[in-house]
């Protein structure tokens, strides 16, 4: 099953780039404005790439008019805007910083297609994570505990985490087995 991925990129080399890092994998499309990103994005969207800064909107205002619509479509930001907390109201499942190089984008639409088959619970405990670690990573320790937005993001990743792990308790070892054998199964017959 091919799997479309939509570029949203202002700069035309740029979009240029990325659909040739993808271009052999998956069916691309490329939005060079939020205006033609939204009239792309629909419900055979399985990943849209999304630049933070648009010459007609902003790509906050993208993603929330994606997650708006319930469309079905994981959502990794690639921008050369620097994070800080105001990700963590942010829909994405990824943050990636610009530069990216071909290896970055790749595993990026790998693990957005992962993500796509999570249930809501592990995709949105796994939204958060990578948003602690982007912040973790860009920001210092004193600037993150004064922060209540980032106390929130951890409180949220506590509750989120606990429920998984009351959920896996009610798992056998043999539930597991099944579980990662039919995933096994699953990932070797998507990439025949």
């Amino acid at each position: 099953m091919t799997r479309h991925v939509l570029i949203v990129e202002d700069e035309p080399e740029v979009a240029e780039l990325y659909r040739g890092y993808l271009a052999g994998d998956y069916d691309v499309t490329v939005a060079n404005t939020g205006e033609e990103a939204l009239e792309l994005v629909d419900e055979h969207t399985d990943a849209v790439l999304l630049d933070r800064r648009l010459p007609d909107t902003s790509g906050a205002d993208i993603l929330a008019e994606i997650r708006d619509r319930d469309l079905d479509c994981r959502v990794a930001m690639v921008t050369a805007v620097e994070p800080d907390v105001d990700i963590v109201e942010m829909g994405f499942d990824l943050y990636l910083v610009k530069p990216a190089t071909r290896d970055d984008i790749q595993s990026a639409v790998e693990r957005l297609g992962t993500r796509a088959q999570y249930d809501d619970t592990l995709q949105r405990t796994a939204a958060l994570v990578t948003k602690r670690a982007v912040l973790e990573a860009e920001r210092t320790p004193a600037e993150l505990r004064s922060s209540p937005e980032y106390e929130t993001l951890l409180a949220d990743i506590e509750t989120l985490q606990s429920d998984l792990e009351d959920l896996a308790d009610a798992f056998s070892p043999d539930d597991y087995r099944m579980l990662f054998r039919d995933m096994s199964k699953s990932s070797a017959s998507e990439s025949a």
